[in-house]
């Protein structure tokens, strides 16, 4: 990790040597764009938090874990394609998860469908783009993201 902060800051050197007023606009966005993205990290953070910390963790590893892994594959599936949430909030979520017993193959497939599969923006999608490029969409998606969970729980030796 130590090896990301240098290398950021040695580019920001860079390009404060390269151009002062460009580096400082960027710190300038940057800074605006954490502080408007820090409130509902936090919040949901917090409501995961608090949800996580009144199910107990049996029953967590139980129906997501090394136990039920077929099942737990298809809740995954199932609660990432129909959640909405960032990236910024599912990778945390994932590792507090991971450090529960759930398997790589499950957060994968949680993950990976959390993030391409949108069945709460299908009416805005379907807006844009149409009905069957939207379904369309969602079903490539959602192949996509069971093959990425499939070669994680191959990579992990975790398959059912």
């Amino acid at each position: 990790m130590y090896f990301l902060y240098i290398i950021t800051g040695l580019a920001l050197i860079a390009s404060f040597i390269a151009d002062k007023k460009k580096t400082f606009k960027a710190i300038k966005m940057g800074y605006k764009k954490f502080v408007n993205i820090l409130p509902p990290f936090l919040i949901m953070l917090i409501l995961v938090s608090v949800i996580l910390f009144l199910v107990p963790d049996r029953v967590i590893s139980n129906y997501l874990g090394v136990s039920h892994k077929f099942y737990g594959f298809l809740f995954a599936i199932f609660f990432g394609s129909i959640t909405l949430m960032p990236g910024f909030i599912a990778y945390p979520l994932c590792g507090i998860l991971l450090q529960k017993g759930v398997p790589y193959m499950t957060l994968s497939a949680f993950s990976t469908t959390l993030m391409m599969v949108g069945i709460l923006t299908f009416p805005i999608e379907k807006e844009y783009f149409g009905t069957k490029v939207t379904i369309i969409r969602n079903l490539i998606s959602l192949g996509i993201a069971i093959a990425v969970a499939l070669v994680t729980g191959i990579f992990f030796n975790e398959l059912f």
